[in-house]
This record gives C-alpha cells, sequence and structure tokens, in this order.
C-alpha cells in the first residue's frame, strides 16, 4: 500500500491550467482500481492519495504522468506501507 502526497511547489499558481488533466489522470487511477482514497491536504497545502499496486516502480511510474507533477505544479514523495492492523470496517486492506 502507497501514501502518494502532492504538495503544491512554487508553480502553485499554474493549478488551473492543469486541472482538466489532474482531475482525468484521477479519473484514471481510479479506474485503474490503483486510487482507493483521494482527497486535499489541509489547509491547502495540496492533496494525498492512498494506493495499492505491485510495485513501487508501478505507482512512481503512474504519478510521474500527473500533469501537476510534469508541470511542477506540486512535488510527490510516495510512503510505502505494510498495514499491519485495521478498524474492522478497513480489513480488506489487510494483506
Amino acid at each position: 500500500m502507497y501514501i502518494i502526497l502532492l504538495r503544491f511547489s512554487e508553480n502553485k499558481g499554474l493549478a488551473s491550467d492543469h486541472m482538466d488533466g489532474h482531475r482525468a489522470w484521477l479519473k484514471q487511477g481510479f479506474a485503474t482500481g490503483m486510487f482507493l482514497l483521494a482527497g486535499t491536504l489541509k489547509p491547502g497545502i495540496g492533496g494525498g492519495i492512498l494506493a495499492v499496486a505491485g510495485s513501487l516502480n508501478a505507482v512512481s511510474e503512474f504519478v510521474d504522468q500527473d500533469p501537476f507533477v510534469v508541470a511542477n505544479v506540486v512535488t510527490a514523495e510516495i510512503l510505502e506501507m505494510e498495514p499491519a492492523r485495521a478498524d474492522e470496517r478497513l480489513n480488506f486492506l489487510l494483506t
């Protein structure tokens, strides 16, 4: 499991220029089953995504295609996490 942090960079002002592409990228991530959850990091510092994939390399390659990443609107950090415990509502996330 992966936690993707997309933090706004000095080019945050270009976000509106790339928003349609970023939304399409998010839609593709959900359609392929890689993304489980996405949302805004408060207070307005970027976004976060919970993802599953076969490898860190697969996640990295997909994140590198995000128009926000390509245009340096955000910087991406990918954290790999091995779930060990969950609330029963999230047991499906345990490996």
